[in-house]
């Protein structure tokens, strides 16, 4: 099987493959990467602990700081007790949560975040945006696209220079 074969039917699995976590396996969030394919992760009782990302992962999918796992615990591990399982993105908790599966204390933290998204926002200042025409069901859905969650989103703002100029011309 090619690399792009794989890397196809790997991201196919994570982002449609809706899992419960079995009796063993256990949600955890991640807190860092400390490297070597190791991840440091924190369960919902506050333990922390290392865990090794599989070969089918490794440069498949991103895992960064404040995302969410599943993880298979490994008996024989001394620093390393879990190895990861399956990885979740926001369709996923959503579907844990309706499940009743999801941990209370990550409820309580997510929702904190998501306050603090809305709040915290200045880009949409509780505007909603115009609908547009031709929008509706012809309009492209992209929420089943692969995001790389590593990169930082930039907002650029568009200022018109010959209004500084005249600002400028003024105060003098």
């Amino acid at each position: 099987m090619s690399q792009a074969t794989k890397r196809k039917h790997v991201v196919k699995e994570v982002l449609e493959d809706f899992v419960v976590p079995s009796e063993q396996q256990q949600i955890v969030r991640v807190l860092g990467t400390p490297g070597n394919n190791l991840h440091e992760v924190e369960t919902d009782e506050g333990t922390k602990f290392l865990v090794s990302m599989p070969m089918k992962f490794r440069k498949n999918i991103w895992i960064k700081r404040g995302d969410f796992l599943i993880v298979d615990p490994i008996e024989e591990g001394e620093k390393v007790k879990a190895e990861i399982a399956f990885i979740l993105y926001k369709d996923h908790m959503r579907y844990l949560k309706k499940e009743g599966c999801w941990p209370e204390r990550f409820s309580i933290d997510t929702a904190e975040e998501a306050a603090g998204d809305k709040n915290g926002d200045p880009s949409t200042d509780g505007k909603v945006s115009p609908v547009t025409e031709g929008s509706g069901s012809e309009e492209e859905d992209d929420s089943d696209l692969f995001v790389n969650t590593n990169r930082a989103n930039y907002v650029y703002s568009e200022s018109d220079s010959s209004e500084e100029e005249s600002e400028e011309k003024n105060e003098l």
